[in-house]
This record gives structure tokens, C-alpha cells and sequence, in this order.
């Protein structure tokens, strides 16, 4: 199938290698984030709008101004995000969750209802979530915490629209900028969780954006055969036959 799809945080990282896998397809990309990707722009099939999801009020304006003249969109994947200080809840300020609840969960719910208020049908929406919505580990707080609420946002959006399939999906680890963050951070004892990471970089088990896009895309399309508003693991989707 060659069709539109839009999605958050193509400067780099998931969105880019996304964006990048399908207009290796020929579908057309609608892509949002701050910065434009020259590599992507030079594809006559890739239309951009720069905004920054952290501020709200740009976010409607922005999701009409590059969604304007469709008549149906295939694919919507909700992929900016931020990671926020690895530290303990108790060292975490009110402000610091706030600005990590801004772009991972508020964020998107301004981008769904932007593209819902235009009345365009949407086929499909996929929230690129985590494993550590699902599993308290030292250190991911604000993180974390963000994840677990966009799991129930897109649940909840799931039943007020059944005409679209949503689905929370949790892409693996993936060598993008905040995996160099977590390889940055000090070894501590108390978060155990991050030396699993730091040892994979650089290895078969943390792809780049590119390679991991196969995957992605591959599970994205069967990702329907499940009930909509679940969450998902793409190492179960892959799996699937």
C-alpha cells in the first residue's frame, strides 16, 4: 500500500528512520518536528513543518498548516519525545516533570485532536511508547511516568474513535541521541537498568534508526490484527505470522 502518513520528531532518530523507510516505499510523509532534515527534504514526496511540540500554542497551528488539502491519512505515528534526568523521584522538581509531561503526553494530545478537528479520516495511529512504561525502574521517573499515561491517552482515544485503530507501541532500543544521553550518564549503582543499555550500543542488539525502520514499519502494518488501543512490543509483533 503507498499512502500519507504524518510524523512527530523526524530530525532525527525513530522519526527519521521512519520517514526515510517510507518514502523508500513512496508513501508520502508529512513530517513535523523543529529542525527540517535536509537529507529527507530533497525527496519531492516529504513535506515539512517546523514547530516545537513543547510549546502548546504552536502545535494546533502548525498540524493545519502542513495536514491542509488531505482527503485521508493513512498513518499517524506519535514519535517526539524527550527523556528527561535520569535521577530519583524524590531529586525530580514538579518542573522537570512537567516539561517532560509537555512533549511526551500533552504534546500528542494536541497533535490528535489538531488532526482530528480537521475531519480528515485517519486510518491508523501508532504512539511510539516504551518498555519502561510498563516496569518501575530506578531512575526513568519523569520518563517513565509520561509513557505509562500515553499507553492509557491512546487507549482512552481508542474508544471515543472507532473508525481509527490506535495502538501504544514500545520500539526496542534504538541508537539514537537519547541512548548517547544515557551512555553519557555516570555509572550508579542505583540505576542498574542503564548498564544493560550502555553495553548494547554499538552492537547488533541497539540497530541505528535505519535499520530498526524495517522492523518498525513491518510491525506497524500488523499491529491492526490486535485490539485498538493496546499496548505492544515490537519484538511480539515481528514475531507474528
Amino acid at each position: 500500500m503507498i499512502g500519507n502518513v504524518f510524523i512527530t520528531g523526524v530530525s532525527s532518530g525513530i522519526g527519521w528512520g521512519l520517514a526515510r523507510q517510507y518514502l523508500s516505499q513512496d508513501w508520502r510523509v508529512y513530517g513535523l518536528s523543529r529542525r527540517e532534515p535536509a537529507d529527507l527534504a530533497a525527496n519531492p514526496n516529504f513535506r515539512f513543518e517546523s514547530v516545537d511540540l513543547s510549546n502548546p500554542e504552536r502545535v494546533e497551528p502548525g498540524v493545519k498548516k502542513l495536514l491542509t488539502g488531505l482527503d485521508r491519512i493513512h498513518l499517524v505515528i506519535l514519535n517526539a519525545g524527550v527523556l528527561g534526568r535520569v535521577a530519583d523521584m524524590s531529586d525530580i522538581t514538579a518542573e522537570e516533570l512537567r516539561a517532560v509531561l509537555e512533549t511526551n503526553l500533552i504534546a500528542n494530545k494536541g497533535v490528535l485532536d489538531a488532526v482530528f478537528s480537521m475531519g480528515i479520516p485517519v486510518q491508523q495511529v501508532v504512539a511510539i511508547s516504551s518498555g519502561a512504561s510498563t516496569t518501575a525502574k530506578r531512575g526513568w521517573n519523569a520518563y517513565a511516568i509520561s509513557k505509562a499515561a500515553l499507553n492509557m491517552m491512546v487507549g482512552l482515544y481508542a474508544t471515543e474513535r472507532p473508525e481509527t485503530h490506535f495502538c501504544a507501541l514500545a520500539p526496542g532500543i534504538v541508537d539514537t541521541a537519547m541512548q548517547d544521553h544515557i551512555s553519557s550518564v555516570p555509572a550508579d549503582e542505583r540505576f542498574a537498568s542503564l548498564d544493560m543499555l550502555r553495553s548494547a550500543k554499538g552492537s547488533p542488539l541497539m540497530p541505528k534508526p535505519d535499520v530498526a525502520a524495517v522492523r518498525l514499519a513491518d510491525g506497524i502494518a500488523k499491529a491492526t490484527q490486535y485490539p485498538t488501543g493496546a499496548y505492544l512490543d515490537i519484538h511480539s509483533l515481528v514475531r507474528r505470522t
